[in-house]
């Protein structure tokens, strides 16, 4: 094994691709206890008001599945990996990660000064628990998939192994050893997703509850949760025991929760929130030309939602048909108009191949608008399932005006290219998650972004065992090849095998891809706020000038 200590002062400019290189990476850390930032030199208090448009599903990293959840979590927790001002993958809670030469064993070394919030220390023994909680199957964590590349984990979360067979295990408090199944180059970015993040035992352990209110949660990140008004606002201060709380410039962050985009629209022009994202359709337009207006790519993919098991669409050709009778173009010109491009495929734009070329270019599109084809595989759907007329269908969404206008968009071109009446029906975002969870719906809408930027961040979430494949679509031929996709070391046949799954994909169709997603944002001229693409602002860089 060779060991690399994580040299001084290159953390925050190390590179993702030496990440995802072979297993004789150097991993640079950032220096504990570094000098701290400037708040604009002027002694202004540093808090910034945002909205998370809902209340948060929960802060509980190993349930938590959807992005407003995700945007808390991240601030309260960090895990071995972390993302830097960039938005490159570094280490966090790691001191120093040691990699076999068979790239196959990582060992993490925790940093010196770990701390929980409450003071006590952070181990890796909190790291083993809090991974093998995930797996646990009573926890029913959606997201414990991205743990399958260790040895021993997908046989545990699935009733088949043992705890004690995941070899994810701390040799000492501050040794933590990691063995994958097979080399996986791109392990670190896996890494950083939420459900990595560790979680303080004593507290899940006495209170199944823990996760709800703030005054019971423990984090070990750059903030702790200070105060919860549920359905109402989030109030995040700074953690003093984070090891690196010199370098995070906003001491509070005001969350509220506003869901309708008219409303938290007003509030920002009336000075009453600081930033907001996912702006009225209405008010684009003329907001494009405002300086203090930032649009950037997003890896995610914008989808409606089959339920393979619920009629009509147990039928693979009236799936299809209810594809091809969506005209793509016209949703993102004239009822989105942020930015997104049309989808015909379902990973999303912005990942390079080893060709030099997006992912998204190296196959012709998978879908296109055609009405009559559309009806002619309708009618041709009908006749195998002997159906006069096609069962009724509900369309689900989640409650804001941006959907709603796009669901509506939808019922009227299924009924104008189809001929089929479509109800539409809206739930609360937190009422909604339940419903798409328990794959309570016939056609639902939902957006899916990538942790990091790999087809597998997309593609694996239909894996037919998934927990986050709530499509109830399972082909063992899209399984064997994802399967092959994480083990294969030649990436140029890795990629064509992830390309080959799109393809099994994209012939049965348990989505409809609708858009590429773009994220649209107003931030107030007295703030500066780090943005980049396919991540959400880390505002902990965020500094308010006046």
């Amino acid at each position: 094994m060779k060991t690399f200590a994580l040299t001084a002062a290159a953390l925050l400019i190390a590179a993702l691709p030496a990440l995802a290189g072979c297993s004789n990476t150097q991993y640079a850390a950032k220096p504990e206890g570094g000098a701290a930032p400037s708040a604009g030199g002027t002694g202004i208090k540093q808090e910034i008001r945002a909205n998370l448009s809902g209340e948060p599903y929960t802060l509980d990293p190993a349930i938590a599945t959807d992005n407003t959840s995700f945007k808390v979590i991240n601030s309260l927790y960090e895990g071995l990996y972390t993302f830097d001002k960039k938005g490159e993958v570094v280490p966090g809670s790691a001191a120093k990660v040691d990699i076999s030469p068979d790239g196959k064993t990582y060992t993490f070394t925790l940093r010196d000064n770990l701390k929980w919030s409450n003071g006590k220390p952070v181990t890796a023994k909190d790291f083993e628990y809090s991974w093998k909680r995930v797996l646990n199957p009573e926890t029913a964590a959606t997201n414990a998939f991205y743990l399958y590349y260790i040895k021993g984990a997908e046989e545990y979360n699935k009733g088949k192994g043992t705890a004690d067979q995941v070899k994810a295990t701390a040799k000492d408090d501050k040794t933590f050893v990691v063995e994958l199944n097979a080399p996986a180059k791109f392990f670190p970015k896996v890494a950083v997703n939420p459900v990595f993040l560790p979680v303080y035992q004593p507290t899940v352990d006495a209170n199944k509850n823990w996760a709800a209110e703030a005054k019971d949660i423990v984090s070990n990140g750059a903030y702790i949760a200070s105060k919860w008004e549920h359905n109402n606002s989030l109030i995040l201060e700074k953690n003093d025991n984070y090891w690196n709380k010199d370098d995070v410039t906003m001491q509070t962050i005001h969350y509220k929760m506003i869901g309708d985009q008219n409303t938290y629209y007003q509030m920002f022009k009336s000075g009453e929130l600081d930033l907001i994202d996912t702006l009225p359709i209405d008010v684009l337009a003329q907001e494009k030309s405002n300086k203090d207006f930032i649009s950037q790519s997003d890896y995610s993919t914008y989808v409606y939602t089959f339920n393979v098991m619920q009629k009509p669409f147990t039928n693979a050709k009236i799936r299809r048909a209810f594809a091809l009778a969506i005209d793509r173009e016209a949703i993102v010109n004239n009822v989105s108009k942020g930015g997104q491009k049309p989808a015909y495929g379902l990973v999303a734009e912005g990942i390079k191949t080893p060709a030099g070329k997006d992912f998204r270019e190296e196959r012709p599109p998978y879908l296109k608008f055609d009405a009559t084809e559309a009806k002619k595989l309708l009618a041709e759907g009908l006749k195998e399932e002997n159906w006069a007329t096609l069962p009724p269908v509900t369309l689900k969404y989640n409650t804001q005006d941006g959907h709603k206008k796009i669901a509506e968009a939808l019922q009227a071109m299924f009924k104008e290219n189809l001929g089929v009446d479509v109800k539409l029906e809206n739930q609360e975002w937190k009422t909604y998650i339940d419903t798409f969870k328990h794959s309570n719906f016939q056609l639902a809408r939902m957006s899916w972004s990538g942790t990091f930027l790999d087809p597998l961040a997309l593609l694996d979430l239909y894996l037919g065992g998934s927990p986050n494949n709530q499509t109830k679509w399972v082909n063992p031929k899209y399984d064997e090849l994802l399967t092959q996709g994480k083990i294969e070391q030649n990436e140029n046949k890795r990629f064509e095998i992830l390309h080959q799954a799109e393809d099994v994909f994209m012939q049965d169709l348990p989505v409809i891809p609708i858009y590429f997603a773009s994220k649209n944002y107003l931030k107030s001229k007295n703030f500066e706020i780090p943005f980049v693409p396919n991540q959400e602002p880390n505002l902990r860089w965020a500094k308010k000038l006046s």
